[in-house]
């Protein structure tokens, strides 16, 4: 039998779906202990009664939200690993910039229940958080930062947990970020995408290079 999560997939206009995008946009503006039920039915337009016979209790609805969240994470890092495979070090990363951040910057859900989920003192405790180190491997080996897929160095994973976590807060941060700098979210977009290429590129560059010399020698 389908899950709910399955059912609101298999139709984006149903009942299901309308109060997971609900859930999707309150959880990630409260955190899972910020948020009531009664907020996401009203974010929904339905009365709690229906949210309940939908979807059950806070929790279910919150691990619906963690999954497909997660779930959308990985088809665009698969769709963006088919765009970067085989490119240079450099090209890899500042096209996987410009996508990730595009991405996130248009589902700030994601990097919100982030930062709720990891560094919080309230976070809320998931058998689902398994699924964040499997992400973190995959670009890692996308990247080039190990050979191996299976046996991701914990360096290469912490070389990718730096520039997650800058993308994070540039997207969470976008509210106060934003009129602290007097520039449009247009410009902030663009001027973060430029700053995260500034700062890592070449980083990048270099770990490649000394990793090239180190074979040649």
């Amino acid at each position: 039998m389908p899950t709910p999560l399955e059912k609101a997939w298999r139709n984006p206009d149903s009942m299901k779906a309308r109060i997971l995008a609900a859930a999707r946009d309150i959880f990630g503006e409260y955190g899972f202990h910020g948020a009531t039920t009664r907020m996401i039915a009203q974010a929904a337009g339905i009365d709690i009664s229906t949210l309940y016979y939908h979807w059950g209790e806070k929790k279910d609805l919150y691990e619906a939200v963690v999954i497909d969240i997660n779930e959308g994470l990985r088809q665009k890092l698969v769709e963006v690993e088919k765009k970067i495979k085989g490119l240079p070090l450099t090209e890899r990363l500042e096209i996987a910039i410009d996508e990730l951040m595009d991405y996130l910057f248009e589902n700030p859900q994601i990097s919100n229940m982030t930062l709720f989920r990891y560094f919080t003192k309230t976070r809320h405790e998931s058998g689902l958080d398994v699924k964040v180190p499997e992400f973190i491997s995959d670009i890692a080996y996308s990247m080039g930062l190990s050979r191996d897929k299976k046996n991701i160095s914990p360096e290469a994973k912490l070389k990718v947990l730096t520039i997650m976590n800058a993308m994070h807060n540039f997207i969470s941060g976008q509210r106060f970020f934003i009129p602290m700098l007097k520039i449009e979210r247009k410009d902030y977009i663009r001027m973060v995408k430029e700053t995260l290429k500034f700062s890592y590129v070449p980083a990048y560059f270099e770990l490649e290079s000394s990793r090239t010399n180190s074979l040649t020698l």
